[in-house]
């Protein structure tokens, strides 16, 4: 590993927030701590913290000596100066001679003494940050440093690495207990460069923000020489196989995302799945010695909030899926049960009263296709992933240098179920659709881009289809966000081999689908007599064999999944009381809603419900080429008054109708319905 100051990048930090009114000593402190979680061999996903002393100024614009640590919420990789609260000083200090202090007393010292009220909290281990006498003090779990501190003698490997440079502390519990021996430890011998935690990671320090940085940097270069040197270019896993078929994946992931999603009792609790396939996982997942080597837990205690301690292990697909989705689900069985195991255990040793955790795995590991990562979003499930395939880099380089020997269940228990551990997590009531995948047809724009907007803000994951690429990538930008997934495809719905080779792309991005808008179609008008039989064959392909086809390969994955699923239909009025001309339209819109039907009769025992959402004269694109003038001047309006031709004189919009495919989508008991979305016509009211 190689130090990336650049002096002339520090610098140009240093002049960039000082134009703010930054000083110097943080904008340093953002500059090192942003070069550190730019490395996920370094830090990931929040991991990690740093902290600088500095001067800074109280309400009344008085010098005051604060401690500027890493905030909860903020990420190495792309912390802002707001992202180091300011603690003052002086009062965590008096701290040092306390004899105990509870993780609530601690939270509140560090609350209590913020210069700013609104900052986030503190870290958890800001008391060792000022404890230590360093200005600057950096705090990783590097890769290397976890595959040689889980060793079965780590102190003798560590002194044997690092020699006298590092004090080495046995792991002790993050927050005031691990503050105050590490004080211990530098005061101690005060000539130590940082400080190694077994089964933890690696702390340094210095007087300035390049030494601190380059201190953790040198260490962390002579543990990976170490581990080169210790294994010698043998091979610890077995030989990886292939990449995995595109296709087995598309039968496989459905399967593994129905057995998760059934962890628990009663309805299903819906993951969204990110797959990872490296070269290193494959070998990993193919090695005789998986059983055991996945069993030994986490690299570190503060990834068992991600990934819990260990995987799930599911066998090869052998292509039955019936009976594939029979072992997936006996496997998941078996895990929740020994969850169940662990936490009772765990909560008698602890003496204090807790409440299990959600027991599914967030881990699936699986011969030929590689880790199943499992979340409530698909960043969720991107974080596991990424922390578990740096867990089988460490345990890679743990097993070529002697053997990988992570920390125990007693400790990890109270680490995974740690009030201030589980705060990373976030709390709150998730939104209606959470969890679920949400694929749209002609989604760029008018009432397709209106569903995408309103289930992106209800929390679905999202799968968006459309022929129009600027339309699609507008959209998908828009409702893109951290809690949001979206997959945007360019796709003709009326090209059959197109609509299920996306739907396979859904499956492979996500783990599944459970919720289809049948969105896509456009106008054709015509006396019926005068109607081609092109332009007559054209509107039954996208008005509804391209509903069928979105449908059909729907279903499949429903299917599959195990979990049930909703298709939803975009009809119209025109299928219960067409107007003059508009057979062509109306004819295949009529056939869509005994499409809905017939899949409702259909599929219901597995749990699909069908319904459709019947809108009229909705502005949209549909209309385009003068079609809402001719079907206004059709009934002698202008086209005003055509809008808002209904009982409530108010004219439909594309968000109304939104707001009914969201309506039938949380309609848990509602299957075979027809809801209307017209302002109110008799004429069209279904018989």
């Amino acid at each position: 590993m190689k130090s990336q100051w650049k002096q002339a990048d520090a610098d140009a930090c240093v002049a960039r927030y000082g134009e703010q009114g930054i000083s110097p000593a943080l904008a340093l402190r953002v500059y090192t701590s942003r070069l550190i979680g730019g490395d996920p061999t370094l830090v990931l996903h929040g991991g990690g913290n740093t902290s600088v002393k500095d001067e800074a100024r109280d309400a009344l614009g008085r010098p005051v000596r604060a401690l500027c640590v890493k905030g909860s919420g903020w990420d190495l990789a792309t912390i802002e100066p707001p992202g180091f609260p300011a603690v003052r000083l002086a009062p965590l200090l008096e701290l040092r001679g306390v004899a105990a202090l509870s993780d609530e007393g601690m939270v509140n010292a560090l609350r209590v003494n913020l210069l700013d009220a609104a900052a986030p909290n503190p870290s958890v281990e800001a008391l060792l940050h000022a404890f230590l006498p360093h200005t600057y003090v950096d705090h990783t779990h590097a890769n290397a440093i976890l595959a040689l501190v889980d060793q079965p003698d780590p102190v003798h490997t560590c002194r044997e690495v690092f020699g006298d440079r590092l004090a080495v502390l046995p792991f002790v519990f993050p927050g005031f207990p691990l503050a105050g021996i590490a004080a211990e430890a530098y005061e101690a011998n005060p000539d130590v460069e940082g400080i190694v935690l077994i089964n933890h990671g690696l702390f340094t320090f210095g007087e300035t923000a390049q030494e601190s940085y380059e201190r953790m940097i040198r260490y962390v270069d002579l543990a990976e020489q170490a581990l080169a040197k210790g294994r010698g270019g043998k091979r610890v896993f077995a030989a990886a196989p292939p990449a995995a078929d595109p296709a087995l994946l598309a039968r496989v992931l459905p399967i593994v995302r129905g057995a998760l999603s059934r962890a628990g009792e009663g309805e299903p609790r819906r993951v969204v799945l990110h797959h990872r396939e490296q070269e290193t996982i494959h070998a990993f997942v193919s090695d005789p010695r998986l059983g055991d080597l996945a069993r030994r837990g986490v690299a570190t205690p503060d990834h068992i909030i991600r990934t819990k301690n260990t995987p799930v292990l599911l066998p090869p697909f052998d292509g039955d899926e019936a009976a594939y989705a029979q072992a997936c689900r006996a496997a998941v069985t078996v895990y929740v049960d020994d969850y169940r195991r662990y936490f009772e255990a765990g909560a008698l040793m602890s003496q204090t009263e807790k409440t299990m955790l959600d027991p599914a795995p967030r881990i699936a590991l699986v011969p030929g296709v590689g880790v199943l990562a499992a979340g409530k979003t698909e960043q969720e499930a991107r974080i596991a992933a990424d922390i578990y395939e740096h867990t089988v880099s460490i345990i890679e380089a743990a097993e070529g240098y002697g053997v990988y020997t992570p920390l125990g269940e007693d400790e990890l228990f109270d680490m995974e179920y740690w009030s201030l551990e589980q705060a990373k997590l976030g709390k709150g009531a998730e939104p209606p659709l959470a969890r679920q995948v949400a694929l749209i047809t002609g989604a760029g724009s008018g009432i397709g881009a209106a569903v995408a907007r309103l289930f992106a803000a209800q929390g679905a994951q999202l799968v968006l289809l459309d022929r129009a690429a600027a339309g699609l990538e507008s959209v998908a930008g828009a409702v893109r966000s951290g809690a949001v997934g979206v997959l945007p495809l360019v796709v003709d719905v009326t090209d059959r081999a197109a609509v299920a080779e996306a739907m396979d792309q859904a499956v492979r991005r996500f783990g599944g689908l459970d919720l289809v808008v049948s969105n896509a179609g456009a106008v054709w008008q015509a006396p019926m007599a005068d109607c081609s039989d092109d332009d007559l064959r054209a509107s039954f392909e996208l008005n509804f064999f391209a509903h069928q086809t979105v449908a059909r390969e729907a279903v499949r994955v429903f299917q599959r999944q195990g979990t049930g699923g909703q298709l939803l239909f975009n009809a119209s009025k025109a299928a219960f009381n067409p107007g003059p001309l508009m057979g062509p339209y109306a004819l295949p819109k009529a056939a869509v809603v005994a499409l809905m039907r017939q899949y409702a009769l259909d599929y219901g025992e597995l749990g699909v419900r069908s319904n459709a959402v019947n809108a009229d004269r909705v502005p949209t694109a549909l209309f385009g080429d003068g079609v809402l003038a001719s079907r206004a001047k059709a009934r002698g309006l202008s086209v005003e008054d055509y809008l808002s031709g209904n009982l409530l004189h108010r004219p439909v919009l594309p968000q109304d109708v939104a707001q009914a495919f969201l309506a039938l989508a949380l309609s848990a008991k509602t299957t075979g319905a027809v809801l209307p979305v017209d302002g109110g016509n008799i004429a069209a009211a279904p018989r």
